[in-house]
């Protein structure tokens, strides 16, 4: 037996060890612009490697999740919410021996085209281009991949395959794209759908814990929502008394696994008793396939909606929220009033994207510091996010 471990070897072992719904990195529909195969890495394997290695993907460092960089240096930012769900999504596509190559490079992507200030700042853009297709950071996700990374000579964008295009699109592709998209079925395939609830996991259970750091959430308000107090109560079951952080942690630790457990062994079960037998028709299935069983969906769907009302509807959140869109709002009008403003690789742009889209795009692919300094820069206003916002803690 050979000591070097290639390419087709790896692609062998999957047809051997995956389920017959995985995507098989050896069977991928391929990129927009043909490339030659590398002697060791599979498809998606490069695809992963080609968003790590990314500008749009260092930047994710200073992108807001929920809190501003400059709040405190323990809370969740872009990226490391991207890792979080990014080794859930490995957990769950092992486990079901799905490609775990394809649902982390999926994970990996899908939030390249957050703007600064997190969803604000996407709400703040989707108002300003009204009329002009709207902004969605899906979309931009895939304008990032596709075309405004700089990297290769013969092409722009990262030339990812269709089936990690198919994961970031999510909702399909209802607005005028430059490059060809990947066909879309009913469902996406199992590995986009693990990645969509990785996302979720990790989302649910970071912002619990940080919003619990801050002192925006209580524990007491947390006893009402059952599946928090259940989880905790297993915990101290388990662990004794351990103190107030490490019970924090132990219970969003025991959550997480909770979710992911319940969630794999739902799928697996609705896969044994609906075996399709392949990629195509997972893709043509009238419902999705991965999710929670009934009794834990619901039970999450409440723990969801405490933490809208109570962390992302919080004063303190909104008001950070609004000055954010704010800022992007004032700095997008003062480049529309003079372009001068703008470096000329952007201005560059303006012919094959519109001077609107052109803006969004650099815009869109700032860090909320560089946005900051921005507007401070080129507007006649002191930077109003530095100002007594910080959360408590």
């Amino acid at each position: 037996m050979s000591r070097v471990r290639r390419r087709a070897d790896v692609e062998g072992e999957e047809s051997e060890r995956l389920a017959p719904e995985a995507v098989k990195s050896g069977e991928s529909r391929g990129r927009v612009f043909e490339e030659t195969e590398h002697a060791y890495r599979t498809a998606f394997q490069r695809d992963r490697d080609r968003v790590v290695h990314s500008r749009a993907f260092r930047r994710l460092e200073y992108k807001t999740q929920v809190f501003i960089y400059h709040e405190g240096d323990h809370y969740r930012n872009r990226l490391t919410h991207t890792l979080e769900g990014s080794q859930i999504a490995r957990t769950i596509a092992r486990a079901l021996r799905l490609n775990e190559e394809l649902a982390e490079a999926v994970v990996l992507a899908h939030d390249l085209g957050h703007t600064p200030f997190g969803h604000a700042g996407e709400r703040a853009l989707n108002e300003l281009l009204r009329g002009e297709g709207g902004f969605d950071h899906n979309r931009q996700s895939l304008r990032i991949v596709d075309l405004l990374e700089e990297r290769y000579p013969g092409f722009r964008g990262l030339n990812l395959t269709d089936e990690t295009r198919e994961g970031i699109l999510k909702h399909g592709c209802s607005w005028e794209h430059p490059v060809r998209v990947p066909e879309l079925g009913r469902q996406p395939s199992l590995e986009a759908q693990v990645a969509d609830f990785s996302d979720e996991i990790a989302y649910i259970n970071h912002d619990l814990d940080d919003g619990l750091r801050s002192g925006l959430l209580r524990l007491d308000q947390l006893a009402e929502v059952s599946l928090w107090d259940e989880t905790r109560r297993g915990v101290e079951d388990r662990l004794g008394d351990v103190g107030e952080r490490v019970l924090r942690a132990q219970t969003i630790v025991a959550l997480i696994d909770r979710l992911v457990t319940d969630l794999v062994e739902s799928t697996a079960a609705r896969l044994e008793a609906t075996p399709l037998g392949n990629v195509d028709a997972v893709r043509a299935h009238r419902e999705r396939l991965v999710g929670y069983g009934a009794e834990l969906a619901g039970a999450k769907g409440k723990l969801k909606r405490f933490l809208h009302e109570n962390l992302y509807l919080h004063p303190r959140v909104k008001n950070v929220s609004e000055r954010a869109s704010g800022i992007l709002g004032e700095l997008y009008a003062a480049y529309r009033e003079d372009p001068k403003l703008l470096p000329e690789r952007v201005r560059g742009h303006f012919e094959a994207d519109g001077e609107p889209r052109a803006i969004a795009d650099y815009i869109a692919g700032m860090t909320d510091r560089f946005a900051l300094q921005e507007h401070a820069a080129r507007t006649d206003h002191p930077d109003p996010l530095l100002e007594g916002c910080h959360a408590p803690g």
